[in-house]
């Protein structure tokens, strides 16, 4: 018989509060759901032709409804205002108080956890103070039409071993997009996938350095352009470059903001619809210079692909694609340190089974190996991982997800060999967590679903997500988990 694992509840529970809400550039007309023409002109024109008295009754009426539920109401105002002068007629005066209205009538709230809070990973924070462990915890927050943000909260494990959850700060924001650099390789592989033509991309792409702005794209589309009488499928290859590099952005928080109060937004066209399951891991490089990474899944409504955050501080975040057979589909996780100088990742890039990528470059993982087949009842219909594997003196201790009959999703664990990642070492046979009786119902019944832990010693602290809807915390000892598994044949 399997030995027991015992999993120790710590009590946290996140539930999703539907009064954190940001603060967006909103056109009627142009919705998110069922887009249509532009209001713009007719509600800019309304607004100007309001008597000073309603416009001053207006903005009072504003500020009392939601001056405290935003840092700074006037300062997002006045961005929002900014973005419609083009539509005010020149020379026109506005008062303040117009000014304001006008941005007040081009901005709406969304509710980034209006339906569920769910799927988190965890990793050590970056500053720690010596009073226990810090951590840092990415979530998912769904709201309103089933779009996803990234989220962050932030705890701590005491010395005694107790872990706590810190509250939300008040104020969550997202911040604006600035592009970021491109990946050469990145582009050809994309644009193989989507069967551009070939010979367009190498004029475009070959004379261009490993990395590089958008500024030296445009160079070279504007030389693509120029030879259009006699290269065929121009105007095609120019638009997909073009949405490509608007995958690669960096996104900056005033380092006034508490990190809970950080919200990765989706912004390019390939996070239309949202940005998914975050999987960070703390990744050290071989000169002992740590960043943090996180692979997610963008979701532009009818796609999806894996994108790549790159950050050292959670003030700073840098996006951008990934590429290859291995980064197809969803749940890349990577390992906290190169392995015989690739670095190396878990890949379910066939959709049911676990597997290992190994590559030179973050962004290009040209193909995986399976490692782990779904063969019993409980991860029949399919496998993936639970987020970057924990390095322990016995191997690299990898979380799993199975899902079996009624969709059920249960968590859990196979140990890989710390030189050679592609050896399974053993397996857990049964599952050490599932939904229990009274955490099945929610969004989605019947899950539990994590996308990353950390270790505290032999304590693995897990949060997790529950049908969907809330987040849990749990821990288990590892010695405990990998005594419990079955050595591999």
């Amino acid at each position: 018989m399997t030995p027991r694992v015992a999993v120790h509840d710590t009590g946290i529970e996140l539930r999703p509060d539907v009064a954190r809400v940001i603060a967006r550039f909103f056109v009627p007309g142009r919705e998110d759901m069922g887009v249509g023409d532009s209001r713009a002109a007719p509600v800019a024109h309304r607004i100007m032709a309001l008597d000073e008295q309603q416009v001053d009754a207006a903005m009072a009426d504003v500020d009392q409804r939601f001056a405290h539920r935003h840092r700074d109401l006037h300062g997002l105002l006045r961005e929002h205002a900014a973005l419609m002068m083009s539509r005010i007629e020149s020379g026109a005066g506005l008062s303040t108080a117009r000014h304001l209205l006008l941005g007040a009538s081009f901005t709406s709230e969304y509710a980034i956890e209006a339906a569920a809070l769910c799927n988190p990973s965890a990793v050590l924070h970056p500053a720690q103070d010596g009073d226990g462990v810090r951590f840092v915890m990415s979530v998912r927050g769904i709201g309103e039409g089933h779009r996803s943000s990234i989220g962050f909260r932030t705890g701590r494990v005491a010395l005694d071993g107790t872990v706590s959850v810190d509250p939300a700060g008040p104020f969550p924001q997202t911040a604006s997009a600035t592009p970021g650099l491109n990946h050469r390789d990145v582009f050809h592989a994309k644009l193989a996938e989507l069967g551009d033509d070939r010979e367009n991309a190498a004029f475009v792409l070959d004379p261009l350095p490993l990395q590089f702005d958008d500024r030296e794209l445009a160079a070279r589309i504007e030389s693509l352009h120029a030879d259009l009488a006699t290269r065929p499928h121009t105007a095609a290859t120019i638009a997909k470059l073009r949405v490509l590099a608007e995958s690669s952005y960096r996104v900056e928080f005033p380092t006034t903001t508490e990190l809970s109060e950080r919200v990765l937004w989706p912004q390019a066209p390939a996070e239309r619809q949202g940005v998914e399951d975050a999987r960070f891991v703390r990744f050290t490089d071989d000169a002992g210079i740590v960043t943090y990474y996180g692979t997610y899944t963008a979701y532009d409504g009818a796609n999806i692909a894996q994108q790549l955050i790159t950050t050292t501080d959670f003030v700073s975040f840098s996006m951008a694609p990934m590429a290859g057979a291995a980064a197809m589909g969803k749940g890349m996780a990577l390992f906290p340190r190169k392995i015989a100088g690739s670095y190396v990742a878990l890949s379910r890039s066939d959709r049911e089974t676990n597997a290992v990528a190994f590559s030179t470059d973050l962004h290009c993982w040209p193909d995986s190996t399976s490692v782990q087949l779904p063969v019993r009842a409980w991860e029949v219909l399919q496998l993936g991982n639970c987020g970057s594997p924990i390095e322990t003196d016995a191997g690299w201790l990898v979380l799993t997800h199975g899902v079996g009959p009624m969709r059920t999703y249960a968590l859990g664990a196979l140990l890989l060999d710390r030189h050679d990642p592609e050896r399974v070492l053993a397996t857990l046979d049964e599952p050490f967590l599932t939904p229990s009786a009274e955490r099945r119902d929610g969004y989605v019944p019947n899950v539990v679903y994590t996308c990353g832990g950390f270790a505290v010693g032999d304590t693995l602290v897990l949060p997790y997500g529950v049908a969907d809807q809330t987040i849990a915390v749990a821990t288990l000892s590892i010695g405990q988990l990998i005594g419990a598994m079955r050595p591999a044949p």
